[in-house]
């Protein structure tokens, strides 16, 4: 059970039945009476997003949810399917789920799945992953002009900025966090 004086942002707690997750947190304390926790707070089912505003004698349920290592398997339509890397039982996310960890997706990855109540409902990816480059420009040696980076799409249909020497056929290691290059992975 959680207090008021407890929340703080990333906190999963269930309200009505649902689990939420804390995006923003603030307190205020009047010059009068008890203070106050203003929070947004996203859906981790449906994603609607809330402002609410809870006293400080307020209490919260911790959200059932679980975490589990699965390992990415292929896409089918708008579905990601998923199989747990300890009894192999499959599972399918819908593409609004998985959100944008499917520009980083790629086969056999391990990601984390969090379940409420035995249904998934977000992806964790590891931090760094490891893509091919699938479509590459070729750089004009002496082209100061563009800059330093130029757009490259990955494997996964992804674009990204990257430097110029990096060309088509090559792996390259991408921030999931970001979103961004990080370093080109030689052999």
């Amino acid at each position: 059970m959680y207090n008021a004086s407890d929340l703080r942002k990333g906190l999963k707690i269930q309200i009505e039945g649902e689990p939420y997750v804390i995006i923003e947190f603030s307190f205020l304390k009047p010059g009068k009476g008890k203070a106050l926790y203003r929070c947004k707070l996203r859906n981790m089912i449906n994603g609607t997003q809330l402002d609410r505003t809870f006293r400080s004698a307020d209490t919260f349920q911790p959200a059932n949810l679980e975490e589990k290592t699965m390992q990415y398997l292929y896409s089918e339509d708008d579905r990601y399917c998923f199989m747990d890397t300890e009894s192999y039982e499959q599972i399918f996310m819908a593409a609004d789920q998985v959100g944008d960890a499917r520009n980083f997706l790629i086969d056999n990855i391990e990601v984390e799945i969090l379940f409420y109540e035995g249904s998934p409902v977000g992806i964790t990816l590891p931090n760094f992953v490891d893509i091919t480059v699938s479509e590459a420009d070729p750089w004009a040696k002496g082209d100061s002009v563009s800059g330093n980076f130029k757009p490259v799409t990955l494997a996964t249909g992804y674009r990204i900025q990257v430097p110029p020497f990096i060309e088509e056929g090559k792996k390259i290691r991408v921030d999931t966090r970001t979103g961004e290059y990080v370093t080109r992975i030689k052999g």
